[in-house]
């Protein structure tokens, strides 16, 4: 955690010319978007990947349909259809699982009070009014919604809320677009059908989820979420473009 310390460090001194007493803030937004520039490269392969799936479609649809009475016969095919296309089903988790560490190094850098015995400086760092180490709850008893430090976290709820808002409609239009498969012969939908139907209905809301993480974090690790946050939505909406509507859905979750 130390090195970590020094490495952000080090970018705030770099930008402090630049943004001054908020140069820590810069430095946590900059950090956030070279972690995600580093893993862009998997975010690039689970975009071919969704596509890859996505030209399956009718193929795993027909083996679906072919082994509706013996479900493991049907799993089964549908995987070796994936190795031999090599399509992994879950490329998507990649990018999302390199960023925890990320994640949570930033939020013990700015919860812990010591670092290597030392007393954390870090902290004593501020976004304009409100300390880095400093909560949502630290601010509503610091002048409330609208005083000065309030008013970074509304800032921050309403770029989460923006973003959310995007990839709500979005999500909502893929996931009606992409058709659940018909009953089996005998009535019962296939398996998993309905635990998918569940995670339709969900998955939309998910990104207002974001919105507890930012008001109950330190604000540096909200820097990083909102950061992102915002990240993903614009890398999705690059990387996807060019995927029918449909095919894309379950790549938002990622």
């Amino acid at each position: 955690m130390t090195v970590f310390a020094s490495l952000v460090e080090h970018l705030a001194d770099l930008l402090n010319p630049l943004f001054q007493t908020s140069a820590m803030a810069a430095a946590i937004v900059l950090f956030t978007a070279l972690v995600r520039l580093a893993i862009h490269p998997l975010s690039r392969a689970t975009a071919r990947g969704q596509k890859a799936r996505t030209k399956l479609a009718p193929q795993v649809a027909e083996l679906r349909k072919k082994h509706s009475k013996n479900p493991e016969r049907m799993q089964k095919a549908i995987m070796e259809l994936h190795a031999a296309e090599k399509v992994s089903p879950l490329s998507g988790c990649l990018p999302s699982l390199f960023q925890i560490p990320a994640f949570f190094l930033m939020y013990h850098l700015f919860s812990n009070q010591r670092i290597g015995g030392e007393p954390n400086a870090l902290l004593s760092h501020k976004l304009f009014a409100s300390p880095l180490g400093d909560r949502w709850a630290d601010a509503l008893a610091n002048g409330g919604v609208f005083g000065a430090q309030g008013l970074v976290y509304v800032a921050l709820f309403v770029i989460v809320a923006a973003v959310a808002t995007f990839n709500y409609r979005r999500t909502k239009l893929q996931m009606a677009a992409t058709p659940m498969l018909p009953a089996g012969p005998d009535g019962q939908q296939m398996p998993g059908m309905a635990a998918m139907g569940t995670m339709a209905k969900i998955m939309p809301l998910m990104s207002f989820a974001t919105l507890i993480t930012v008001a109950v974090v330190p604000l540096a690790a909200a820097l990083y979420v909102v950061t992102s946050t915002t990240w993903s939505a614009i890398e999705r909406a690059c990387l996807y473009r060019d995927i029918p509507v449909g095919g894309a859905a379950l790549a938002t979750a990622a």
